[in-house]
């Protein structure tokens, strides 16, 4: 039997073709698929964990994360501001020793509040009405006299917070602000939203 008839090139094209379109319809599926395993911006929102690089943090300054659509303020803190929080007049203070629950367990309960006691993490969120405070690293000339050393402050109701956190009595706050869980995942790289222990 003789296949004179038969194109074999055009066959080759046929079968070079379909095989290209079958190709191009498997990556066509494969991607929404695979890009479904990513969470989605509802899922961050619920909690999913906010990576933050802090190597370029300088003593002094603030950066913001943002978690569960909340502000976490991320502080390094320098030795003056250090020596501040260890020397602070803990009579001023609501809750100087974290006594009402707002921090994971891991974070110490001292003048830190913290893992590392240089690197200050906190919900940017007013625990009186939920207002964000400014970050205030150094007093103003109206807060002469207080016996606050900067740190954060309310303009909404006037709550003040030292740099760690802890609320000053007579302030309209009740409870020094929320330690989120976290944990660094290398000395620059911070995880917010998972907590130490279970790393």
């Amino acid at each position: 039997m003789s296949n004179d008839g038969v194109n074999k090139g055009r066959r080759r094209l046929l079968i070079g073709a379909t095989s290209a379109v079958g190709a191009v319809g498997a990556v066509g599926a494969a991607v929404p698929f695979v890009a479904s395993w990513n969470p989605s911006a509802k899922a961050k929102a619920a909690g999913a964990p906010a990576k933050a690089d802090i190597s370029k943090l300088e003593p002094g300054q603030q950066m913001i994360v943002e978690w569960r659509g909340k502000p976490v303020w991320v502080v390094k803190r320098g030795e003056e501001a250090m020596a501040n929080l260890k020397n602070f007049d803990v009579d001023t203070l609501s809750d100087p020793n974290s006594l009402v629950e707002h921090q994971p367990d891991y974070v110490s309960k001292d003048a830190y509040r913290a893992i590392h006691k240089e690197i200050s993490v906190l919900v940017g969120i007013c625990t009186h009405l939920g207002c964000s405070p400014s970050y205030r690293p150094e007093i103003a000339p109206e807060d002469l006299g207080a016996s606050w050393v900067g740190g954060y402050y309310c303009p909404c109701h006037g709550s003040r917070f030292d740099l760690s956190g802890r609320v000053l009595k007579g302030s309209p706050a009740p409870t020094n602000l929320v330690v989120p869980p976290y944990n660094f995942e290398s000395d620059n790289i911070l995880i917010i939203g998972v907590d130490q222990e279970k790393v």
